[in-house]
C-alpha cells in the first residue's frame, strides 16, 4: 500500500458525509499502514510556504556567533536554535532501533549511522501552544520563544503564519484520524488542546555538508503525536512504510502536506498505529537540485530548510492506551509491546534525553 492521498475539503465542509466518513477511514488506514499519509488543505497556499522557506534561508545564514544567542540549552532546546552537531539520532546506540535496521532488507536500509555521531542539521523551535488555566507539573515545556535580534520587526508574522498555516491542518487531519478509527471526534484535539506544539524547521548546509549520503537527519521517530510538513526545496527525506519495510522516497505533491505518526499516536492507540521511521540524507536529487538553484538564483544561500510542525498532546494528559484501539492493534498485528501509563511531559522528557537534547530528571 502506498501512502495515502486525502482531501480535508470533505470533512471541513461536512464531517457526517459519506465522503467525509470514507477520506476519514482512508486517513486512518494510511497512518496504521504506513504511518503517514498526504494531505490536501485547499486553506494552505504555496506562497506562505515560500516566504517561510525564504526566512529561514535568511536566518541560518547568520555567522554562527549571531545564532548562538539564540540557544536556550537550559530548557532542553524546545525553544530558539539547536545548532549543528548537537542532536544525536535515538538509533545510533538503540539496541530495539539497530534490531529493526537489521531486520531490513539490505537495500532497504537506512543509510549507515556507524560513526555518524550527532546530526549536521540545525533546528529553531517556535512554540504555538494555548497556555492552560491550571499551573503544568512541566513549566519547561511552556518556555518563552526567542525573537532573534536581526528579524525582530519581522519574525513574529513570518514564523506565525505558516505555522498556523500548519496547525490548522494537522488538527483537521488529527480529527479525521479519531474519526477514522471510530472514536469521537474530539478525542485527539481535546487531549492536545494544551500541547507544546513547536514549529520546527530544521536546517543543513549544502555548502558545508553537501557530499553525497551524507546523513542530515539519522533513522529515527519522532516523539510528538503527529508531525506535518510542507514542501523543502531539497528532496532527500526518506520513509519507512510499516506494512512493506520498503523505504519510501518522498514527493510531497503541490498544493500537499506530509503527516507522520509520532510515538505519541503509538502510545495511545496501544500500537495500532506505529511512528514512522525515518531519515534526511543527500542524494543525488538533493546535489541536482543544488545545482539547478545555483544557477537559478545565485544570490540566495544553499540551506535545505524543512518547513516541519511537531503536534503534541497535553503535557499533563495521562499517556495510556486507548482500550479499544489497543484491543484493534491486538487483532490485527498480535501481541504489541506494554506501553504503560505516563504523563506526557514525562515521556518528552525522557525521550529528549535519548536523542542528548535533555538530562533526564
Amino acid at each position: 500500500m502506498e501512502i495515502s492521498i486525502i482531501s480535508l475539503t470533505p470533512f471541513l465542509i461536512d464531517p457526517t458525509s459519506e465522503e467525509s466518513k470514507s477520506e476519514c477511514r482512508k486517513a486512518a488506514e494510511s497512518l496504521i499502514l504506513t504511518g503517514a499519509l498526504i494531505v490536501r488543505d485547499e486553506r494552505t497556499p504555496k506562497e506562505a510556504n515560500d516566504r517561510f522557506l525564504d526566512l529561514f534561508e535568511d536566518y541560518f545564514n547568520q555567522s554562527q556567533e549571531e545564532l548562538r544567542r539564540d540557544e536556550r540549552p537550559e530548557v532542553g532546546y524546545q525553544v530558539g536554535v539547536t545548532l549543528e552537531n548537537t542532536e544525536k539520532p535515538k538509533c545510533a546506540s538503540d539496541e530495539n532501533c539497530q534490531s529493526i535496521i537489521s531486520s531490513l532488507e539490505k537495500g532497504e536500509r537506512p543509510v549507515d549511522l556507524g560513526g555518524h555521531g550527532a546530526d549536521p542539521k540545525c533546528r529553531f523551535f517556535h512554540r504555538m501552544s494555548e497556555k492552560p488555566p491550571y499551573t503544568s507539573h512541566f513549566p519547561v515545556l511552556e518556555a518563552p520563544n526567542v525573537i532573534p535580534e536581526r528579524f525582530v520587526n519581522t519574525w513574529e508574522d513570518g514564523v506565525n503564519e505558516w505555522g498556523g498555516f500548519m496547525k490548522q491542518a494537522v488538527e483537521g487531519v488529527a480529527k479525521m484520524v479519531a474519526c477514522g478509527l471510530g472514536s469521537d471526534v474530539d478525542t485527539f484535539t481535546d487531549a492536545g488542546r494544551y500541547g507544546s506544539h513547536l514549529l520546527a524547521p530544521t536546517a543543513t548546509d549544502l555548502v558545508k555538508y553537501g557530499k553525497l549520503n551524507t546523513i542530515y537527519a539519522g533513522f529515527h521517530t519522532d516523539l510528538n503525536f503527529l508531525t506535518i510538513h510542507g514542501q523543502s526545496r531539497y528532496p532527500g527525506l526518506h520513509i519507512w512504510a510499516r506494512n512493506s519495510g520498503k523505504k519510501i522516497q518522498v514527493k510531497i505533491p503541490p498544493g500537499c502536506l506530509l503527516v507522520q505518526a509520532g510515538k505519541q499516536i503509538e502510545w495511545l492507540t496501544g500500537g495500532l498505529i506505529k511512528a514512522g521511521y525515518h531519515e534526511v540524507v543527500c542524494t543525488q536529487a538533493t546535489l541536482d537540485t543544488v545545482e539547478r538553484r545555483k544557477e537559478a538564483f545565485p544570490d540566495r544561500p544553499l540551506i535545505r530548510i524543512s518547513s516541519t510542525f511537531f503536534w503534541h498532546l497535553t503535557p499533563d494528559f495521562n499517556l495510556t492506551p486507548i482500550p479499544t484501539l489497543k484491543k484493534e492493534a491486538e487483532n490485527r498485528f498480535g501481541k504489541q509491546e506494554e506501553y504503560g501509563e505516563m504523563l506526557v511531559g514525562d515521556q518528552v522528557r525522557r525521550e529528549l534525553g535519548l536523542i542528548a537534547l535533555m538530562v533526564p530528571s
